[in-house]
This record gives C-alpha cells, sequence and structure tokens, in this order.
C-alpha cells in the first residue's frame, strides 16, 4: 500500500508539475495578448484622435462657409425685406388714393407692386373706360419710380 501511496503521491506531483506548467504558459500567452490588446487601443486611439482632429477642421471650414453665405444672405435678406416694404407701402398708398377718389369705384381693383421690378399692376373690372383711365392715373401719381402695368377689365 505504501507503493500505491507513493505511486499516486508521484501522479499527482506530476499532474501539479503539468498544471503548473499550463498556467505558467496560460500567463505568458495572456501578458502576449495584452500587450497585443494594449497596442491595437493605441493604434485605435491615435486613429480616434486623426478623426477627431479632421472632423474639427471640417466643422470649421463648415462654419467659416456659413458665416459667409450668412453675410451674403443678410445683405440680399436686408435688400429684399426694404423693397417687400416699399412694395407695401406703394400698394397702401395706390389703393387708399383710388378708394379716396371719388370717381373711381374702387371695390374690385386689386393693387400689386413689386418692390423689386419697380412695377405695380392694377386688376380687376371697374364701370367705365374713364374709370379705367383715371385708376392709371391715380396709381401713376402715387406710385413714384413704379411702371404701372392696367390690366383693368372695363365691365
Amino acid at each position: 500500500m505504501r507503493r500505491q501511496n507513493g505511486f499516486v503521491t508521484l501522479v499527482f506531483a506530476g499532474l501539479a508539475l503539468v498544471a503548473t506548467a499550463a498556467c505558467d504558459n496560460t500567463a505568458a500567452g495572456a501578458r502576449k495578448d495584452a500587450e497585443i490588446a494594449a497596442e491595437d487601443a493605441k493604434r485605435a486611439s491615435e486613429k480616434a484622435a486623426e478623426a477627431t482632429a479632421d472632423a474639427a477642421r471640417d466643422a470649421s471650414d463648415a462654419t467659416k462657409r456659413a458665416g459667409e453665405a450668412v453675410a451674403e444672405g443678410t445683405a440680399d435678406a436686408t435688400r429684399d425685406a426694404a423693397a417687400a416694404t416699399s412694395a407695401a407701402a406703394t400698394t397702401t398708398s395706390v389703393k387708399s388714393a383710388l378708394m379716396a377718389d371719388k370717381s373711381v369705384d374702387a371695390s374690385r381693383i386689386d393693387v400689386d407692386s413689386n418692390g423689386t421690378t419697380k412695377v405695380v399692376t392694377l386688376k380687376g373690372s371697374v364701370p367705365t373706360a374713364a374709370q379705367k383711365a383715371s385708376a392709371e392715373r391715380i396709381a401713376r401719381d402715387k406710385a413714384e419710380g413704379y411702371t404701372v402695368v392696367n390690366e383693368l377689365k372695363v365691365g
């Protein structure tokens, strides 16, 4: 029995030695895997830093272009707003003058003004040719600097 116990002890010792060697190999492999993972992480971090720098440059360029567009757009918008305001004032002035004039029935006259093209258009209808002529004369007097287009129908 002693021999068997010695044999069993020897077998366990051998297994322990093999297990220890396997653990050493596993630990070495794990260390190597960790080193590789660390290198991969470093490369990924460098690529992320490059991508971030590229994105920052792109955003800066886009912001600059947007600022330039806004500056151009602001000037255009200001001109457009001024033209629209002038047109609205002209429309109001002509329509008020037509309504105030007793010789013209302005109830069916539509006045459109375009501040960009500087055109006042009279549309709709009046009872007589004389009222059509009077409406055009009033519009020309009130819409200085504008061309008057008389599309009024008689009847």
